[in-house]
């Protein structure tokens, strides 16, 4: 895995902050991309009656989140070229932590194990985008404290975090491009 992790690379941040726009426009322009987590797992546990959703089994919800990054990471391997992650397996521990859950060893050894890029991009909090919908019930306040735990994790695993500007997804896309050494 550590071959692979330099073409890695996460974005991550809280909900709301246009993270999975960026992805999309990262996908128009070529590059593959993983799809968010969060976002599937809710839509799958909806469709078929599951209790693993934030709103009523966090533990459970975390879990099918880790299952999902790294199975996320495998594939990714299978790719060429840079790889873009909508969040990785890191995010599963900053949600752990976020939630006051009890943190289980394996998630540790799972944000240790699966490295990606050592430069991750964070969206800040950017509350003229930030809407809720049926899948993204949080707050404003509660994206916000999900950007401070996700950059605290990324920190602590030794990630420089490169904050996202708030602006247009154009503007958005050429940053990272550039900052990743890909434009």
């Amino acid at each position: 895995m550590q071959n692979d992790s330099d073409r890695f690379f996460v974005l991550t941040g809280g909900p709301g902050s246009g993270k999975t726009t960026l992805i999309e426009a990262l996908r128009l322009t070529g590059f593959a991309t993983s799809v968010e987590a969060g976002r599937g797992i809710i839509r799958d546990q909806g469709a078929i009656g599951g209790s693993a959703l934030p709103w009523s089994d966090r533990a459970l919800f975390a879990e099918l989140m880790l299952s999902w990054e790294m199975r996320s990471y495998q594939n990714a391997i299978e790719q060429k070229g840079p790889v873009f992650f909508d969040r990785g397996v890191p995010d599963t521990l900053g949600y752990v932590r976020l939630s006051r859950l009890q943190v289980p060893e394996h998630i540790k050894a799972a944000a240790d194990r699966f490295r990606y890029n050592p430069r991750v991009f964070i969206a800040p909090p950017w509350p003229d985008i930030f809407a809720q919908d049926e899948e993204r019930k949080q707050t404003l306040d509660e994206a916000e404290r999900t950007c401070h735990a996700l950059a605290d994790v990324y920190t602590e695993l030794g990630y420089e975090l490169v904050s996202l500007p708030l602006a247009p997804v154009e503007t958005r896309l050429r940053f990272v491009l550039t900052e990743a050494g890909l434009a």
